[in-house]
């Protein structure tokens, strides 16, 4: 791992992502959507869907607006659930490292909370059917606010419902919209890029960019011997 700046404190909680974070299901749904696209002949190139990662359907629907009829939205957002759906009931994998992260914070009784933008109950169903859902006090959904990433409001929620200060908490996140929303909370956040990588922009808000969640861990360590 490149030099990364130390944690500057043992965090009260730490707040995951769930999609491209802790299951690797972001591949997944970004085929779903150019599938969909495909069957529907909608004029959409397969790296659109890129910049759906992150996002809640709400924020989706509105990039999609800017490229096609409303009355087509339906028909593209119902194919791309059934295609969804059924890929998940096969089984996802988990990202490398999870499980040893999640087992460590669980040790040292460090709090833990999920902070998503897929709604329920597909959430629950997706952290139960990877065995993640135990770990877990708090999950924090799309469905549970107004505003969902890149706002803070899933981040403050989870801190709120966790019982813990904002300025305490350790978020992990994949997606520059994640990011954002865990910075804006007042988060120290770490960066685990999946699909997106971030650009000078992103980059600006000063976060820690590591390569795996094994350097998450790593991080970590210094503050639970």
């Amino acid at each position: 791992m490149t030099a990364i700046a130390a944690l500057p404190f043992l965090p009260d909680a730490v707040i995951f992502d769930m999609d491209g974070l802790m299951i690797d299901s972001e591949r997944v749904s970004v085929a779903c959507w150019a599938q969909a696209a495909h069957e529907l002949a909608l004029p959409l190139a397969d790296d659109f869907w890129l910049r759906f990662v992150g996002l809640g359907d709400r924020d989706c629907e509105r990039l999609l607006l800017q490229h096609i009829d409303a009355g087509q939205v339906p028909a593209l957002f119902a194919r791309c659930h059934d295609l969804y759906e059924a890929r998940t009931q096969e089984g996802l994998p988990l990202r490398p490292g999870i499980l040893d992260l999640l087992q460590l914070l669980h040790d040292h009784g460090i709090a833990r909370a999920v902070a998503t933008s897929t709604r329920q109950p597909r959430a629950s169903r997706k952290l139960a059917a990877a065995g993640l859902l135990p770990f877990f006090e708090v999950v924090v959904t799309s469905s549970d606010v107004v505003h969902p990433k890149p706002a803070p409001d899933i981040y403050l929620l989870a801190a709120q419902k966790l019982g813990k200060d904002p300025a305490r908490c350790l978020a992990l996140e994949d997606s520059p919209a994640g990011i954002r929303a865990a910075v804006g909370a007042g988060m120290t956040a770490i960066q685990v890029p999946d699909l997106v990588h971030p650009d000078d922009d992103l980059r600006a808000l000063g976060h820690r960019i590591v390569d795996s969640l094994a350097d998450a861990h790593t991080l970590l360590l210094p503050h639970l011997r």
